[in-house]
């Protein structure tokens, strides 16, 4: 199950989302199409954040360049996709230099995380998780009743279904936690301890415009949803046939 849309349209167009779906993708092209094999793990060793060199006074531009690094296209697409469903509204209501340092403070605080999780480690942390996931944070806060259309897999049967952003996020965090605190942080893998900084980061960083928009009251003016009218997407029933009880 997935996050496809949301039913909370922008304003505006979202010129700094748009650019950074574009330079991790340009970038990700430039290195993914010409390397491969080792060339491929040490440009990640180079340039995606390795928390055992930075205990060493060594690599702090790598707390930058990791964000736009991605180890494939299902983890470069999950990113960007999550980042433009949710990044619009948060750069409306932040504004354009806001919404940038807001992303890459996100994914700053994903790093530290990670990198206080485990210290010692080898192995080179790459992505857009971290800072997006300050956007699904912020974007909760903001709107936690905006409806988000996802899309669930299940064998053949597929379906879309609008749930509450407050259910679809409060679950992905929830899977992250459990996720870190289970798995073992040595060895490598996702870094579940980055999406949930991340994520509390973006909480923390956009409390600031939730309080000037009046905080709870906020909300009780609109209902957590968003304070425009939504979005309205037809959705086709399933070309799968029902098969009736007998």
């Amino acid at each position: 199950m997935f996050p496809i849309r949301d039913h909370n349209p922008s304003g505006g167009t979202p010129f700094v989302t748009l650019a950074l779906i574009a330079v991790n993708v340009l970038v990700f092209l430039g290195y993914y199409t010409t390397l491969e094999g080792w060339p491929l793990m040490r440009f990640f060793m180079e340039w995606g954040l390795v928390p055992a060199r930075l205990a060493q006074g060594q690599g702090y531009g790598t707390l930058l360049t990791h964000m736009f690094l991605h180890g494939g296209w299902m983890h470069l697409i999950g990113n960007m996709l999550f980042l433009w469903i949710f990044g619009d509204n948060l750069e409306e209501e932040m504004g354009r230099i806001g919404f940038l340092l807001f992303y890459l403070g996100s994914g700053l605080a994903a790093a530290a995380l990670q990198i206080a999780a485990d210290p010692g480690s080898g192995a080179p942390m790459v992505g857009a998780s971290g800072a997006v996931a300050g956007v699904m944070g912020g974007y909760l806060l903001l709107y936690p009743k905006a409806r988000v259309d996802v899309l669930l897999f299940f064998v053949i049967f597929f379906r879309v279904f609008a749930l509450r952003a407050w259910i679809v996020l409060g679950l992905w965090f929830g899977l992250q936690l459990v996720s870190g605190v289970s798995t073992p942080t040595e060895g490598g893998g996702v870094a579940y301890w980055a999406h949930i900084g991340g994520f509390l980061a973006g909480l923390v960083l956009v409390l600031p415009v939730w309080l000037r928009r009046g905080g709870r009251g906020y909300w009780r003016r609109t209902h957590g949803e968003p304070p425009h009218p939504e979005a309205k997407y037809p959705l086709s029933p399933s070309r799968i046939p029902r098969v009736p009880r007998r």
